[in-house]
């Protein structure tokens, strides 16, 4: 901490008190509040020695800590943490938002975020580098059935899911498609009593996925076991049909990768960050440090649109001139077994219904994050808890204001 400059007009403005180590030491212990403003938007790396224990002294007195722009120590571009940096329990930012604002590990450092307009519009880029969408852009999205619509123009999903170890995984896939806007679902898969069972309205085939029937896109891959066959079956059809793919779980490590890279028709890959480094050749460890970079990456590499599931969930385009979007909704009630199976349901609808990869991927997103929300409302939930709170998270989007 240091002590402003001043003095009289039209006096030189004469140097502050400076505090020595132990004085600030000292001095923090005994704040009640802590203005980070150790470094700004072009400091790069975790904080310096001498900086670094003020910050871990801060959180230790229990002092409230506000940071300007953005957390000393966190990268601002990319949201990785590279060494010690400030939690602040509240960031006050000006402008616009910064990406280390919206993307962990540095958002989990940044506490609640608040945006000061400054009237930097002017000078903003008209693309930028991410973007999130708000209940009016998710609501322009949301399909809505028209007067002459029928299940089969709403759009047909097909989901190959499911095994003799984990006919859950079908049973939940199916409930967030069902949720998801398209007029039908048919499932081919070992799980289909299991599916009815639960979801009679369910089309069930026993051929597999090319007697299941004309789809409007394909969901493959959640609790698909070691069935490396379906999956390639899934993409032949698929192919043929020239129609989207959504690709999530055991699909991502049994999927053909030269076959998902020459596809022509939208492919929607949705990795968790394990997943992801397998599929990058990495350890999980660096996809979680640089969330920002394998998310690009990926869709690079494989020339598909990615969902990168985590804490925030990224969704990047295989253009890279199309700016990553942020998921803002969400809750850590969500890290539970089978919430990715309905994810994929609801996301592989939305594609059936019309939707481009990446709108229905974000689409997807923000409203299972609502819906998860909505089914812990801070208490825990199980994943179909989650699908069955997804009809009421769309009316929350879709509501007059």
């Amino acid at each position: 901490p240091s002590g402003g400059a001043g003095g009289a007009p039209g006096e030189a403005a004469r140097p502050g008190p400076v505090a020595g180590p132990d004085e600030a030491a000292r001095l923090v212990r005994a704040a009640d509040l802590v203005v980070d403003g150790i470094v700004g938007i072009g400091g790069r790396g975790g904080l310096r020695e001498g900086a670094a224990p003020l910050a871990e002294l801060a959180v230790a007195s229990g002092a409230a800590v506000v940071a300007v722009d953005l957390p000393s120590g966190v990268e601002a571009d990319t949201g990785e943490v590279r060494g010690p940096a400030v939690r602040a329990d509240l960031t006050v930012t000006f402008g616009t938002h910064k990406p280390a604002l919206l993307v962990d590990p540095a958002r989990a450092h940044a506490g609640a975020v608040r945006l000061v307009d400054i009237g930097l519009d002017p000078w903003l880029p008209e693309r930028p580098e991410l973007e999130a969408l708000q209940h009016a852009d998710v609501a322009r999205l949301l399909p809505r059935p028209g007067a002459e619509s029928d299940k089969y123009r709403r759009g047909v999903v097909g989901i190959a899911a499911g095994s003799a170890r984990y006919p859950g995984a079908a049973v939940l896939a199916v409930a967030g498609a069902l949720r998801g806007g398209a007029g039908a679902v048919r499932y081919a898969g070992p799980a289909g009593r299991a599916v009815l069972a639960r979801y009679p309205e369910t089309l069930v085939s026993d051929g597999g996925p090319r007697r299941t029937g004309r789809v409007q896109a394909w969901v493959v891959g959640p609790g698909a076991g070691d069935d490396a066959e379906t999956v390639a079956e899934v993409l032949a059809v698929a192919d043929e049909a020239r129609v989207p793919v959504l690709i999530d779980a055991d699909g991502l490590r049994l999927a053909d990768r030269d076959a998902v890279r020459s596809r022509t028709a939208p492919t929607l890959l949705t990795p968790h960050a394990g997943e992801a480094a397998a599929l990058l050749g990495v350890d999980r460890a660096e996809v979680e440090a640089a969330r920002l970079t394998a998310a690009r990456e990926l869709a690079e590499r494989y020339r598909a649109t990615v969902l990168l599931k985590g804490t925030t969930t990224l969704v990047a385009s295989p253009r890279g001139d199309v700016p990553v979007r942020v998921n803002p909704t969400g809750t850590p009630w969500l890290a539970t077994a089978g919430s990715g199976d309905v994810l994929s349901g609801l996301a592989g609808s939305l594609l059936a219904a019309g939707l481009s990869a990446r709108d229905a991927a974000s689409v997807g997103a923000y409203v299972h994050g609502l819906a998860g929300r909505r089914a812990a409302a801070g208490a825990p939930a199980a994943a179909h808890d989650v699908a069955e709170a997804v009809p009421d998270a769309w009316r929350d989007v879709t509501a007059p204001s």
